[in-house]
């Protein structure tokens, strides 16, 4: 099976116009946001666009198990306790119910900021908050954790944590890695070689396990190497460059 490729696509005018816009541009896979990402009120999803777009998306050719919804920004699922926190869980409890809607199985989630709480702190509130919407979703997408670019107070900037999430959920077929290449280049990661690719790419594998990569955000970094800097550059337009991210496809 070959390695299917997309991008983000609009879902303006209509979750089902997403699969039109993917088509349009030759996507073999595609991401959406199922809302307003900035936003905590979502519209809801009409039961007409619905089924509009599973039968689009089966008349694509486009296969269910290559799209992934991925959660509006504000939420913040390692936060202390409080009115923020609440709203994060209740996001991800909507989100989950949506995906399970759209018959969409990957929801792929921004892991935080534990907001100087501490580390440990931030991963038992991220572990609480998974919980709590699984709980109370009827929808069970799998859930992809993505790597943070390393920030200040940033939960999921290392392997090591990734790993640690995982264990504490200890929820195999329901949980999964989305790895985005200047997140991880911006917090130390180097992938600007092939041989870098494979050091890093090794680590992962021996840290959290090549099994739990579903999907990958394949992006440049406007910011050198460890910078911290959760900014996207276009494909060979930033300090990754060609050879790493070309590296990084064929590994």
């Amino acid at each position: 099976m070959g390695i299917k490729v997309g991008f983000h696509v609009s879902i303006a005018g209509g979750i089902s116009n997403s699969v039109d816009n993917a088509k349009k541009i030759g996507c073999t896979a595609f991401q959406i946001f199922s809302r307003n990402p900035n936003g905590w009120v979502a519209k809801h999803l009409a039961p007409d666009d619905v089924h509009l777009f599973k039968s689009k998306l089966v008349a694509s050719g486009i296969e269910k198990n290559s799209v992934i919804v991925h959660m509006p920004y504000l939420s913040n699922p390692s936060g202390p306790d409080g009115e923020l926190y609440k709203r994060s869980v209740e996001m991800l409890t909507e989100e989950m119910q949506r995906c399970s809607t759209l018959g969409i199985p990957y929801l792929v989630i921004h892991l935080g900021s534990h907001m100087g709480k501490g580390q440990a702190s931030g991963i038992d509130q991220l572990v609480k908050a998974i919980e709590n919407a699984k709980t109370k979703s009827e929808g069970s997408p799998v859930m992809l954790l993505e790597n943070s670019a390393g920030q200040k107070n940033s939960i999921g900037g290392n392997f090591e944590e990734l790993r640690m999430i995982l264990d504490r959920l200890d929820k195999p077929k329901e949980l999964g890695v989305c790895v985005d290449t200047c997140h991880l280049f911006a917090s130390g990661y180097d992938l600007r070689t092939k041989a870098d690719v494979y050091k890093t790419l090794e680590t992962f594998d021996n840290t959290v396990g090549l099994k739990e990569l579903k999907f990958v955000h394949l992006n440049d970094s406007k910011r050198p190497l460890g910078s911290k800097g959760d900014r996207h550059e276009h494909i060979g337009l930033g300090y990754i460059g060609k050879e790493g991210l070309a590296a990084f496809l064929n590994h």
